[in-house]
């Protein structure tokens, strides 16, 4: 969610921050900025437009300097208009002359006290032309500012409750951009001569490799090829430190669509790739694959906690029934965004496990970090970024190589999170002696064959497509599963309805008669799972109801289901029943069911309305 560029050196840097917030477009936004120090002043262009427009706007302003920001805004606090979108400026100190601009500023995340530093700014003489949180930083920097932007920014840093990384230069002092971060990500790139801030090590991908990863609190200051950093101690007193310097592969390749129409469509395709290499390392079942010391971990706890959002949670769903059938451990999921809210009751022999793609969501980081706060501090991360803040903040970890993901909707990020997930499953029953020789052996030819099996389901995109021809003129839709597929009916309601727009809801098919039957009609579709499991006839059951009511089923089914096309049954056969690893299969045509939809409805499916790839804020 928003991303952050900024840059000084002896080059023209505009290129590079609207190149910069290319490469971040896919975690969502709805208006974009450039501020840079030309000619002694601060100067800007801003668009509710996307990157490419404001690319232009750039060009016909001739905007070029050494020292700049950019940012994409996902509108939080205001609406999205160029009046509220970032950068902004301030003036410094109250004064008239500076109208024109002596702080630029651009902020990720939510300041939760800026009403009242806003009532305390005004009374100071500063006017407000936003409605943002942000435009509060601004005015707060100005009004500390002494000369010296770096220690206005270490006053101001105390001053902000809430989340954020802010970016801020002074038009005072050219070749200077100070940055500071609190509960949002923000990274520093070392280049030859010249120094880098962003909030993904991607947005300079052809730019560094040479990444500093800045901790909670820390607050940097950026001149020509070098920088210093200060960061919070247990004092709460800012104090220098060092910070490590990484080599980053960024993924630059990321943007080749190649031959497909649309990020999610290439992602959905990358799956046998994606779920191969994550378990190219897997040689054998163990719990050193989450890292060392993980068997002595393993064993000293008794239960489990997931916190994960979104389609995550729905990964932590799946992960709950195989944990529990596989290695008896009990388990249980929450919410990330709910659980440090609310009373519970720890156990210090937890495992806690946080799912996320990005490594950056914000509320899973502070779900985890209240876990912690209560003692369990046995922690593990299923994430695909291996620099992220979730993987440093954990124990254990274990890296889903999905590669890049940039549709919002996630696909491979998914199904590589279920294969990490049930290879933790399977560790977890192996430290308490309920995986034998044989049955690991069986494991492992199952999950090498998954690509495979994967692959069989991709080909069945036809026929799917055609499906989705019906459901472009609905605006409601049903998904039913049960067992370890009714998360699955989860996902692929997520799915439809974030891309496509189309109400969508799952249920355990169980549940139908509890409420949802009452929603059944012709002319609303309703989507089932049904493999051949132990709970096959009791759906077949729930198929009937529906069929009695006059809904219209389409039905994924394993072959030997015996569930056959009728009227009112539409039915697309998969390959093959895969057992418990069914899910990861199962998710696949959902997921082209939805896309094609989406196509055919004609939204914007890599850039759903509304929606950040990675949310980095409450």
């Amino acid at each position: 969610m928003c991303g952050i560029v900024g840059a000084v050196s002896a080059r023209n840097i505009v290129p590079i921050l609207v190149e910069g917030l290319k490469r971040l477009e896919y975690r969502g936004y709805d208006s974009c900025g450039v501020a840079v120090h030309q000619d002694g002043q601060l100067k800007r262009a801003r668009s509710t437009s996307r990157v490419a427009e404001l690319e232009a706007q750039v060009a016909a302003e001739n905007l070029a300097a050494g020292t700049g920001i950019a940012h994409t805004r996902w509108a939080t606090h205001g609406a999205p208009a160029v009046a509220n979108a970032h950068p902004h400026f301030s003036p410094g100190a109250r004064a008239a002359a500076d109208a024109q601009g002596r702080i630029a500023l651009v902020h990720n995340g939510i300041i939760e006290n800026h009403d009242e530093l806003r009532a305390e700014l005004q009374a100071k003489g500063f006017a407000f032309t936003s409605q943002t949180d942000t435009e509060v930083i601004a005015h707060l920097v100005a009004d500390l500012y002494t000369g010296d932007l770096f220690e206005a920014v270490q006053q101001a840093v105390p001053r902000l409750k809430g989340a954020f990384a802010v970016a801020v230069f002074c038009r005072d002092e050219p070749q200077r951009v100070v940055g500071a971060r609190e509960g949002s990500p923000l990274v520093l790139g070392v280049g030859e001569g010249e120094t880098f801030l962003a909030s993904d090590a991607m947005a300079l991908a052809g730019v560094t490799d040479k990444i500093v990863y800045l901790e909670e609190g820390d607050v940097v200051d950026v001149q020509m090829g070098k920088h210093w950093i200060v960061g919070k101690q247990p004092d709460g007193n800012l104090r220098p430190v060092d910070r490590p310097v990484r080599i980053v592969q960024a993924h630059s390749g990321a943007a080749d669509l190649g031959p497909y129409r649309h990020y999610m469509q290439k992602e959905i395709f990358e799956q046998p790739k994606a779920i191969a290499d994550t378990l190219d390392a897997v040689a054998g079942i163990s719990p050193e694959l989450f890292g060392d010391g993980a068997y002595s971990a393993f064993k000293a706890i008794d239960q489990v906690l997931i916190l994960a959002c979104g389609t995550s949670y729905y990964a932590g769903l799946v992960a709950k029934q195989w944990i529990e059938s596989v290695a008896a451990v009990p388990t249980q999921v929450e919410i990330a965004s709910e659980y440090r809210y609310r009373d519970s009751v720890p156990n210090p022999r937890t495992l806690v496990v946080t799912i996320t793609q990005s490594g950056e969501t914000a509320d899973t980081l502070a779900a985890l970090k209240h876990a912690r706060a209560l003692g369990m501090t046995t922690t593990l991360t299923v994430c695909n970024v291996a620099t992220s803040a979730m993987v440093r903040e954990c124990r254990f970890a274990y890296l889903t190589r999905a590669g890049v993901e940039v549709g919002v909707a996630s696909t491979k990020a998914f199904t590589t999170q279920l294969v990490g997930l049930y290879l933790l499953a399977l560790a977890l029953a192996q430290v308490r002696g309920r995986l034998a020789d044989t049955q690991e052996a069986e494991q492992l030819k199952a999950l090498r064959h998954l690509p495979t099996a994967v692959q069989a389901v991709l080909a069945l995109e036809p026929q799917i497509v055609a499906w989705s021809q019906a459901f472009t003129s609905k605006e409601h839709a049903l998904f039913l599963g049960r067992g370890l597929h009714y998360p699955v009916a989860l996902e692929g309601a997520l799915k439809l309805k974030e891309i496509s727009y189309i109400h969508a809801e799952a249920y355990p098919a169980g549940e139908l008669k509890h409420g949802p039957l009452a929603l059944v009609t012709s002319a609303m579709p309703v989507v089932t799972i049904a493999p051949n499991d132990k709970l096959l006839e009791k759906l077949k059951s729930n198929l009937q109801e529906v069929r009695a009511r006059g809904g219209e089923l389409y039905v994924f089914a394993d072959a030997d289901t015996r569930i056959e096309n009728a009227p009112g049954m539409h039915v697309i056969r998969m390959p093959e029943h895969y057992g418990p690893l069914s899910p990861i299969l199962h998710t696949v045509p959902l997921q082209l069911l939805a896309y094609h939809t989406a196509v055919a409805r004609g939204t914007d499916v890599d850039k759903p309305r509304n929606l950040a790839k990675s949310v980095t804020v409450e």
